[in-house]
């Protein structure tokens, strides 16, 4: 009696294919602001409070650091495309297909690697505040929210909020 393991080998292949796949997700964005703006309601003063207008909002992009491939991506590329490639062909054409599949698997599994750790861009913005003592503060927030330049505003312990 002759067991075939086609059907196994398809299920390591779309399991190791899943495994890939899941490597490629971007990794998560956190933006943090020294300050964040946080819209409150009336608040009373408290014993660090400014008053000022609003006198710029830039915009600031910062990008992070790439990280080089490490050749995981490579090496899972290729045992998937090894596998995958098995299961062409019979005999030579079987081994030319699988050795295809090594070299293409471990191509492309490079190549993803290397866009999943590719420098990412962010964006924030600073917000310039000239105070009603003269004084100038700055505040870098991950979105000026509904502040437009001239807008008057209340600064409470680094909370900037409208006036």
């Amino acid at each position: 009696m002759k067991i075939s393991i086609r059907p196994l080998a398809a299920m390591a292949s779309v399991l190791a294919l899943t495994t890939l796949t899941a490597c490629v997700a971007p990794q998560p964005v956190y933006q943090t602001g020294r300050y964040p703006y946080q819209p409150a309601p009336a608040m009373a003063p408290g014993p660090y409070v400014e008053y000022g207008r609003v006198a710029n909002i830039e915009v600031i992009q910062s990008q992070s650091s790439g990280a080089p491939t490490t050749g995981g991506g490579a090496i899972a590329g290729g045992l998937v495309g090894g596998v995958l490639g098995n299961q062409i062909g019979h005999g030579s054409g079987r081994a030319a297909a699988t050795a295809l599949g090594v070299v293409g698997g471990a191509l492309l599994g490079n190549n993803i690697e290397g866009n999943a750790n590719a420098p990412r861009v962010y964006q924030s913005y600073r917000v310039s505040i000239q105070t009603d003592n003269g004084g100038y503060r700055a505040f870098d927030v991950p979105s000026p929210g509904d502040l437009r330049i001239g807008d008057r505003v209340v600064i409470n312990n680094g909370q900037i909020s409208r006036y």
